[in-house]
């Protein structure tokens, strides 16, 4: 009852368009029932989630948003009609036996908040031979990654199962381990996904932090106070000691983003009260590692080493976002004068706005539509990447063009400063789009185009 208190919560602030894993709690007895909570427009739609982190990249988006707003009774017989070809991509299996997976029944909330995911309960069963042989659960990949929990047994089988993979054989009377190694590793890709690409929040303070400190000493004390707050609220998060709902966390780590964001452009170096406040950000972010970890489902068996190995991913995927920003900016442009006013400042104002853009949208200050939907669809892959990738290196032929036409420090600096914060905002519509390749080209051009305004400016 705890994950399921968690996953209803972390539901509560996840927007409907992001792709959030189903949740499937597997009862085998004389025949096998399993019971899944699930966005289930997202198959109705036929939107194929293999590799998708949100639904308004999809072709099928427009329908998708219809069906959100589609009375629980429509939806429920849209869903039975397009079971036969669902069921299609469902694996379940005992032994050598195909075991056909048949609809009892599907129980569709109320129509709310409509900018929020709406969560369904599909149950399904299926008849098992009598020789005891275990059970074997999955689907495919475009639907998107799955918890799977056995229930009514000890030691039940839990696992997260990436998009597409199947469960191992689930002993029918319990006791079936996954290996202390294989969770570790199961778990560490798990939290290294929430980081990289999933963790756009996350992204942005660890990127904050290195904007302002490129030295690799003042880098590695804030990185360092971050990953011990984080770890702490983490551990203390995963195993039930503190709870503190994600409405209240979700806003905070927001806010806290703002912060490092703002900061970065008053002041000109490190302060010694930094890492302090990096340490109790660290403690809000280390909450909501949390909620996502029991989101995916624990369990009893080798808890420790998934809590481990989803700390490891995570640690790993917030030093590959440090090092890239190194080899893209720091290694090239960090002993420049003016690198940041070129760099630093613009890609911070960048990161404060959309924090700040989060902070309000998650306390309900704002509607993310409207006048803010242009937000919205930066930050949830909203924007068509080829227009953005026109825009983009419009954007850098002007500015480098003009620098070059006009010797001037003042008018060099300003140049890049535009060029950098355009250019870093079209990368995040294009990340969340899931156009890695593309994202990284802008990155190139970006580059280029800094190193054609100029050595001009002063040390700021």
């Amino acid at each position: 009852m705890g994950v399921l208190a968690v996953v209803s919560s972390w539901a509560a602030v996840a927007t409907a368009h992001e792709i959030e894993p189903a949740v499937a709690d597997l009862t085998i007895a004389e025949d096998v029932e399993i019971v899944i909570r699930w966005a289930v427009e997202a198959p109705v739609a036929g939107i194929d989630l293999e590799g998708l982190q949100d639904t308004n990249a999809a072709p099928e988006a427009e329908v998708y948003d219809r069906l959100r707003a589609t009375p629980p009774a429509e939806l429920a017989e849209l869903f039975r009609r397009a079971w036969p070809e669902i069921s299609a991509n469902l694996t379940l299996r005992a032994g050598g036996s195909e075991v056909v997976p048949e609809l009892v029944g599907v129980d569709i909330p109320d129509v709310g908040n409509i900018d929020l995911i709406r969560t369904s309960v599909v149950t399904i069963r299926g008849d098992l031979p009598d020789d005891g042989s275990p059970v074997v659960f999955g689907w495919d990949a475009g639907f998107g990654p799955l918890v799977l929990r056995q229930m009514g047994v000890e030691n039940g089988y839990t696992d997260f199962l990436p998009a597409g993979d199947l469960s191992q054989p689930i002993e029918r009377t319990g006791g079936e381990r996954q290996g202390f190694w294989a969770a570790l590793w199961n778990y560490t890709g798990v939290g290294f996904d929430h980081i990289v690409p999933k963790g756009l929040d996350h992204i942005l303070f660890v990127l904050g932090l290195f904007f302002l400190a490129l030295r690799m000493g003042p880098l590695l004390t804030q990185v360092t106070a971050f990953t011990l707050a984080h770890t702490v609220t983490l551990a203390l998060g995963a195993t039930g000691v503190v709870r503190i709902s994600p409405d209240i966390v979700e806003p905070l780590i927001a806010a806290s983003i703002v912060y490092v964001g703002v900061e970065n452009l008053l002041v000109k170096k490190m302060t010694p009260w930094r890492p302090f406040v990096v340490f109790g950000f660290g403690l809000l972010h280390g909450l909501g590692f949390a909620s996502v970890l029991q989101d995916f489902g624990l369990g009893a068996d080798h808890f420790f080493a998934k809590l481990i190995g989803f700390n490891i991913g995570v640690e790993v995927g917030q030093l590959a976002v440090i090092l890239a920003a190194w080899l893209a900016f720091g290694l090239l442009f960090g002993h420049e004068p003016w690198y940041k006013k070129r760099v630093a400042n613009p890609v911070s104002l960048g990161i404060a706005a959309i924090a700040l853009f989060w902070t309000f949208e998650r306390t309900g200050v704002i509607d993310g539509d409207g006048a803010f939907g242009l937000f919205t669809a930066l930050t949830e892959g909203g924007f068509d990447v080829q227009m953005v990738m026109v825009a983009c290196v419009v954007l850098a032929l002007v500015t480098a063009g003009v620098a070059l036409a006009v010797e001037s420090m003042t008018v060099d600096d300003a140049c890049g400063f535009l060029l950098s914060l355009g250019t870093f905002l079209g990368i995040v519509a294009i990340f969340t789009s899931g156009a890695w390749l593309w994202a990284i080209g802008l990155t190139v051009i970006w580059i280029v185009a800094l190193r054609l305004i100029g050595p001009g400016g002063d040390v700021a």
